[in-house]
């Protein structure tokens, strides 16, 4: 009975954890899947130590993976010690959730447990149904790529792509319910080879006297419709493991297992499947240039005079003033690749480069699309291990791959029964994918349940041979010396202690997310006491340093609407409140930029309250702190020379926004306040030069210029 209900829940994780998505949470997609493995996880691991106690035998395996995934979690752990934000590590970073230390205990529970309990048959059934579910994941954002999105009928009962906002475009890349295009490419990229695998295998097993069968048919059209959903989504990392892929899978059955077939039927079928592809290809297009153009019949146009431009090499080039994603990402690699160099054993720590980038953020990055916007991943995974665990834990990450990469291709080259080696070769490739992807992207939930679990697929397949598992058995018996039945009432209670923790742990964290989620849009909306009250809420049920930040600055905001309204004994209460949230946020995570700019923001609103200098001055000392942690950061100097004015230092304000201007050349507001300043000083000639300048530089017709250069 136990061994079907931990069937059950490995099912559900491949089943129902690509569905899940909220839009009453603070981030729609992962924070649900996160919490949904969670708590498979602790279902599985409660009920394993059930049966443990049922069995009076606490069983284990040891596998040939035990000392790369020792050494992984070793380096794991050390990193989190060392971390630059320890909470941060260990439950992951707060709008991403997924990849701090628990997360890997977590994965790395389940692919033990996995292998105590399930068989080839087991995997199997589990396998077909991940396939599955990506099918229904593909049906589900169809629609929306012609401009009618499922997730938009369910969310807001409308059945269009109208309730998502710029960033989420189903039109133009579809995504379906995994959260970003990419994301679900590199998760389709993966079950396209699982369901290679057994279309190989029904086209295999057909009798002599049939064409088809019904698992043929089915895994046939799974593989082009998969491969569809792909060129939709334009994920072009998605797109590259699945040639690589494909290209191996074709070389070895067109040129190494044709015999392994009754009929030349499986040419027939391996034609149609690479032509219908192709065609999707030449319709839709891939969204990489270089091929589509290959791909393109050009006309002759007419000439064109070109005018002449200065194009500088180390500036980024933007389309339509929109960045590509492959130039901000060679930015964010180099920035990545200095904070190895920077931390170089143990790194700043899991999921801490939303924090540690800004330390080494390249300037070039100011010059982007994209150059206030907040990384909290390198978009390169090997990068980011490297970044946030230094070279050992990159080494250790590194080693992890090797072994499972070799281990599948040296039995792939061993094996002797077709089947079998089709088997090490699909899910090889299913690995691969990960790796690919990752090169340009990062594990998501979903992703990493592939990338710890396709190791014990390995194992699996061993186990039905009986090689590469050694099970580990301690009897609860006088025999062994164990006194099970004096301590069998304490080791109860603490497994039952163990589950009501943990989901007690999981519902108080998800229902905090909700507040907080509240309190954001509550936030938005001016309803600041509401927002304050979700906030209280969120820190009582869950710990968070992001909820005492936000709630810090949601009491500066009452403050100074409270000392608007006169109620000054209120408006000091919040004060001390904000201050006192300030103060807490930043001791837990002092290396956090973004907390000493919410300072910054609230000593402001402060001076504005009193009009006390000490409160302005305060501001400028928790700027100059976000400044040594954020050295490139344009918008840092920008709002010194704003505080430093507001304090009549001329020279320093003068300084601080030249500082800004340097730092982003094509600062448009930078340039504005500057000429401002000049002004205000009554420095004309050189704010005249300013604003002239503005007019060449960016937008010959700006009206709001061309009106101060009148006004000199």
């Amino acid at each position: 009975m136990l061994d079907k209900i931990i069937f059950f829940l490995y099912s559900s994780l491949f089943l129902l954890t690509p569905f899940l998505m909220s839009p009453l949470t603070s981030e729609l997609f992962e924070f649900n899947k996160m919490i949904f493995i969670y708590f498979i996880a602790v279902l599985v691991i409660f009920f394993w130590l059930i049966k443990c106690l049922l069995k009076k035998q606490f069983f284990w395996v040891r596998t040939v993976f035990d000392l790369a995934i020792l050494l992984f979690l070793s380096s794991q752990i050390l990193a989190t010690i060392f971390s630059i934000d320890i909470h941060t590590s260990i439950i992951g970073y707060y709008g991403r959730f997924n990849g701090g230390l628990l997360s890997l205990f977590t994965y790395l529970s389940l692919f033990y447990i996995l292998i105590i309990f399930f068989d080839f048959d087991k995997l199997e059934k589990m396998l077909k149904l991940s396939v599955l579910t990506s099918l229904v994941t593909i049906l589900w954002g169809l629609p929306g790529k012609f401009g009618f999105d499922l997730s938009c009928l369910v969310f807001v009962g409308q059945f269009g792509n109208n309730c998502w906002t710029d960033q989420f475009r189903p039109a133009e890349r579809m995504f379906s319910t995994l959260g970003q295009p990419n994301w679900l490419g590199a998760y389709l990229a993966i079950n396209f080879f699982i369901a290679a695998y057994f279309f190989l295998r029904a086209l295999i097993k057909l009798d002599k006297n049939k064409s088809y069968s019904f698992s043929s048919i089915y895994y046939a059209f799974y593989l082009v419709l998969n491969f569809l959903a792909v060129v939709f989504t334009r994920s072009r990392s998605a797109l590259a493991a699945l040639a690589i892929g494909i290209f191996f899978l074709v070389i070895y059955v067109f040129f190494k297992a044709k015999n392994i077939f009754y009929r030349n039927i499986w040419k027939i079928y391996g034609a149609v499947i690479l032509f219908l592809m192709l065609i999707f290809v030449i319709i839709f297009k891939t969204g990489i240039d270089k091929i589509d153009n290959l791909l393109t019949i050009k006309f002759p146009e007419k000439t064109k005079t070109a005018s002449s431009t200065n194009i500088k090499t180390n500036v980024p080039v933007k389309k339509d003033n929109v960045t590509n994603s492959l130039d901000i990402r060679k930015i964010v690699w180099q920035g990545a690749w200095d904070l190895g160099k920077k931390y170089p054993v143990f790194g700043t720590g899991l999921e801490t480069f939303a924090y540690s980038y800004y330390f080494v953020r390249p300037t070039a990055h100011n010059l982007t699309s994209e150059w206030d916007y907040l990384y909290n991943r390198a978009h390169n995974e090997y990068l980011n291990y490297l970044a946030t665990t230094g070279f050992v834990g990159l080494a250790s990450y590194l080693l992890l791959i090797f072994l499972t990469s070799f281990l599948f291709m040296r039995q792939f080259i061993k094996e002797k029964n077709p089947l079998d080696k089709l088997f090490y070769l699909c899910i090889f490739l299913s690995y691969l994918t990960i790796l690919i992807t990752n090169c340009v992207g990062f594990s998501t939930t979903t992703i990493n349940l592939f990338f710890y679990l396709i190791p014990g697929f390995y194992l699996l397949k061993e186990k039905e041979n009986d090689k590469q598992i050694k099970r580990i058995c301690f009897n609860f018996d006088s025999q062994s010396g164990f006194n099970y039945y004096f301590l069998q009432p304490t080791v109860w209670i603490l497994t039952m202690g163990f589950l009501l923790f943990s989901l007690r742990w999981l519902v108080f964290y998800y229902l905090a997310d909700l507040k907080y989620a509240e309190a954001n849009n509550l936030s938005k909306m001016n309803r600041l006491q509401e927002s304050a009250n979700d906030l209280n809420e969120s820190i009582k049920l869950h710990y968070e340093h992001v909820y005492e930040d936000k709630l810090s600055n949601v009491l500066a905001n009452l403050a100074y609407i409270a000392s608007y309204q006169r109620q000054k004994d209120l408006s000091e209460k919040l004060v001390n409140l904000s201050q006192y949230y300030n103060e807490k946020s930043v001791a837990a995570s002092s290396q956090n930029v973004l907390y000493w700019k919410t300072k910054a923001k609230n000593q402001y609103l402060f001076y504005q309250i009193g009009l006390d200098q000490k409160e302005m001055e305060k501001g400028i000392q928790a700027l100059k702190k976000a400044q040594k942690l954020a050295p490139t950061d344009a918008k840092i100097p920008y709002n010194l020379a704003l505080f430093y004015s507001l304090l009549y230092d001329e020279t320093a304000a003068l300084n601080a926004i030249d500082q800004s201007i340097v730092l982003k050349s094509d600062y448009y507001d930078g340039y504005f306040f500057k000429g401002q300043l000049l002004k205000k000083y009554k420095e004309n000639k050189e704010a005249k030069k300013v604003f002239e300048l503005m007019l060449n530089k960016f937008n010959p017709q700006d009206q709001e210029v061309k009106k101060e250069l009148e006004g000199l």
